[in-house]
């Protein structure tokens, strides 16, 4: 079935991952915003420092957006990216499990893991005509 276009029914899990990819992109724009009152209100500020994390952050949630428009529309070559970020959202999770905020950590944790779920079950992956 790998060749054939489809389905366009709605799927529950396919719409609830694809929820979750908006809300992430939705936390990098706030992170960017941010990010960006940060640089112009601190006095001692490492230009090209802040300004490549700024944009960093800005293209992440771009990123993150475009991958998620795209799933949205089943298109089967989002999936690997968006577990992909997923990746990276355990990544991020567990280190400020070790340094950070324990709750942040432990939220970012199970939004990566209840994301890459909905994205990977069996009728994601039908509606993604994958299976």
């Amino acid at each position: 079935m790998t060749g054939e276009k489809p389905a366009t029914t709605p799927v529950a899990t396919l719409d609830w991952g694809v929820r979750l990819l908006y809300l992430q992109s939705a936390g990098l724009a706030a992170l960017t915003a941010y990010l960006i009152v940060l640089d112009l209100t601190s006095d001692e500020v490492n230009v090209a420092i802040a300004a490549s994390l700024t944009v960093m952050a800005a293209l992440a949630a771009a990123a993150v957006f475009f991958v998620a428009r795209a799933l949205g529309r089943r298109a089967v070559r989002a999936r690997g990216p968006a577990v992909v970020v997923q990746l990276f959202l355990l990544a991020t999770g567990g280190f400020l499990l070790q340094v950070g905020p324990m709750a942040l950590g432990v939220a970012m944790l199970v939004l990566a893991v209840l994301t890459a779920v909905l994205i990977l079950v069996p009728p994601s992956s039908r509606a993604l005509g994958v299976d």
